[in-house]
């Protein structure tokens, strides 16, 4: 290290446990970082002024005012900008040292494994199910330790995945503690359940120390335990995550040897092939028309910000309002991407409606691609 690194990481270096050869470690180290909101920006942040030599962003998301009361790498005139590029260039200034490698595009079976092999770990701070599913089994495919992270209003959870042990075995990875997805309905989002917004801060600082300990081999980590912290009462608990023998990427007689297609393995079991949508540009064409009626089951305040001057029918009081939408012509349900109104479908064709389309994409794809002077929130 020259004299400008040893300045800028004496703090951490003069730690008896660290010293020069942790800080090494890191400087030669390459980082793959899921995604550059609530997790992803105390994570990126962190790793970067730590000196991790080289950090992958993945994210192909742009920023809205919605993403600022928790993702603090933005402000208030980078909205509609690209995240990923917008915090690489905020990042380089933090440590010019640092090489950022951008990746503006959404992370699938079909890139996974090019874009994950080429680093040391990866730490992923997305947000559904496909996606976790999808970095766990390219991350153990590639024989890559993963730091897993997610929150949820006031609660989140810590853990580290396929890491190797002093034995040279690996730990558990995310199928052992989760062997199958859950229901869509029972896993909102932020966007539909809300999250505290010191929360991502607090837990994305944890994912990035389990990377630190990982890269230099400091301390002990969450390999083979869960870490739950709720923000409400300050109350944090840890449980054990066993191998599974049954795992199907891991067990004694995997079935899973190649990635698979992760929406269809999270959704399918609720059949969402059953259920059909209209594009933002065919319903454009539609609405000129006047045939079709809008639902719109986001919450008020949403409907507020943005609508397209459907009815606003909550998710929440869909069934019990179900006598209010018509079945004698199509109906379009929308929410704010398509997923609140994917589960309003299901429950609504279970009572019989068979005149029902999602709009794919929600009032944000109607926003990028019809109304650009609509409020993205």
């Amino acid at each position: 290290m020259n004299k400008e690194e040893l300045l800028r990481y004496n703090r951490q270096i003069i730690i008896p446990e660290f010293g020069e050869q942790g800080q090494q470690k890191l400087l030669n180290a390459s980082v793959l970082v899921i995604g550059a909101g609530g997790l992803g920006a105390p994570i990126l942040q962190y790793l970067t002024a730590v000196g991790v030599g080289r950090i992958g962003i993945v994210d192909f998301d742009e920023v809205s005012l919605s993403n600022l009361q928790r993702q603090v790498l933005f402000n208030t005139q980078e909205i509609g900008q690209s995240k990923a590029s917008t915090a690489a260039k905020k990042l380089a200034l933090l440590n010019p040292d640092v090489k950022f490698d951008v990746i503006e595009e959404a992370i699938s079976s079909r890139n996974a494994m090019e874009i994950i092999g080429g680093y040391d770990l990866v730490v992923d701070g997305s947000d559904n199910l496909p996606t976790r599913y999808l970095v766990n089994d390219a991350c153990y495919l590639l024989k890559i330790p993963l730091v897993y992270g997610a929150i949820f209003r006031f609660e989140g959870q810590v853990s580290v995945f396929n890491a190797v042990h002093k034995d040279g075995s690996r730990g558990p990875n995310y199928r052992d503690l989760f062997p199958s997805p859950p229901p869509p309905e029972m896993v909102p989002s932020c966007s539909e359940g809300g999250v505290l917004g010191v929360l991502p801060g607090i837990i994305g600082a944890m994912m990035a120390n389990e990377a630190i300990k990982l890269l230099t081999h400091v301390g002990e980590t969450l390999s083979g335990k869960l870490f739950v912290f709720d923000a409400l009462d300050f109350s944090t608990f840890q449980l054990s995550v066993e191998k599974n023998d049954q795992n199907p990427l891991s067990g004694k007689e995997p079935t899973i040897t190649h990635l698979v297609d992760y929406e269809a393995f999270c959704g399918g079991a609720v059949g969402q092939s059953s259920i059909r949508e209209i594009s933002v540009h065919e319903l454009k064409e539609k609405m000129s028309l006047g045939t079709l009626e809008l639902i719109d089951v986001r919450e008020d305040y949403e409907y507020e910000i943005a609508n397209l001057g459907g009815r606003l029918i909550p998710l929440n009081k869909v069934l019990s309002k179900s006598s209010e939408i018509p079945q004698d012509r199509e109906v379009v349900i929308m929410c704010k991407t398509g997923g609140r109104s994917k589960k309003a479908i299901e429950l609504l064709q279970k009572q019989g409606f068979n005149n029902l389309l999602n709009l794919k994409g929600g009032i944000t794809a109607w926003q990028k691609e019809i109304d650009k002077s609509m409020t993205a929130y």
